[in-house]
């Protein structure tokens, strides 16, 4: 996490996704010959207190080191474009990516992949809420698939820095919260079980190709979300995954399990290796 690093120790080869308040670049370092993704988040009106903050997000999460977690390498300022610049591991995708992909050619994800993505972001919420650390930004366009000799694994990246930048609401591309549970909707307290609500919306989009929850307006988003209730996911699924996702989209949050009890449901435990450790207990 070197101070001195700057944009210039990068040479730019791809842009490989855009928002609102950021984008992120395929980069190569020119100290090492590797291939990074360099996220440059825009937070032009910050004080130097509030950027000292965002960098020490980013060095919490670096401390993270865990296969199902987007590696953060380094964090710097560019003040020229008013940018915090996130050097992180560059994976092979997202999951948004792989729906939409599923979308066109008018296919559905395999339940196998879907369980398997499913095991690989709950052991990447565990590492986090272990350490307190909360996600915040929960969709699918965070969870990024990296191809490994055993098969496609789930990571989480982009989480908590968000929150320097956007002040509320997770928002999605489009600028509608689909992924917000209700106790933020209600702008009331939360903690890890936030988390939870937003992986049972992913995983719905992973088996129905759309979030649980839609509307024409914020209203009606907003209405839906605290009522809870959704369409029933696609036949060919099990009811397993449909008890799973049932069990994630509780509107109270007491009612919603963290991961170690999602892991002690019955129905994980038929698809999911568990968490590590577990069979020592």
């Amino acid at each position: 996490m070197a101070g001195s690093t700057s944009l210039a120790d990068f040479k730019q080869l791809a842009l490989l996704g855009e928002g609102a308040y950021s984008a992120v670049y395929k980069v190569l370092r020119l100290a090492d010959n590797e291939i990074y993704a360099l996220k440059k988040v825009k937070l032009p009106s910050l004080s130097d207190k509030e950027k000292q903050n965002a960098l020490n997000e980013v060095r919490l999460l670096a401390s993270v080191k865990h296969p199902n977690v987007v590696a953060y390498k380094e964090a710097f300022w560019d003040d020229k474009t008013r940018c915090l610049c996130i050097v992180q591991e560059c994976a092979d995708g997202d999951l948004l990516q792989q729906i939409n992909k599923c979308k066109q050619e008018r296919a559905y994800l395999r339940e196998a992949d879907v369980w398997r993505y499913l095991d690989g972001m709950c052991q990447g919420l565990k590492a986090l809420h272990d350490i307190r650390v909360l996600h915040r930004d929960m969709k699918s366009a965070n969870v990024f698939l990296s191809h490994t000799k055993d098969g496609t694994m789930a990571k989480l990246g982009d989480f908590n820095v968000s929150k320097v930048a956007k002040r509320g609401l997770c928002m999605t591309q489009t600028g509608t919260p689909y992924y917000a549970s209700p106790e933020v909707w209600r702008d009331m307290p939360y903690d890890a079980k936030s988390d939870m609500w937003s992986l049972g919306c992913i995983m719905y989009e992973m088996v129905a190709l759309r979030p649980p929850f839609r509307a024409e307006d914020m209203e009606g988003l907003y209405r839906k979300v605290v009522r809870g209730q959704y369409p029933r996911i696609p036949a060919h699924y099990s009811q397993d995954l449909a008890d799973v996702i049932a069990a994630l989209l509780q509107v109270h949050p007491r009612n919603r399990p963290a991961v170690d009890q999602l892991y002690q449901m019955p129905q994980m435990a038929r698809h999911c290796n568990g968490l590590p450790g577990e069979a020592f207990q």
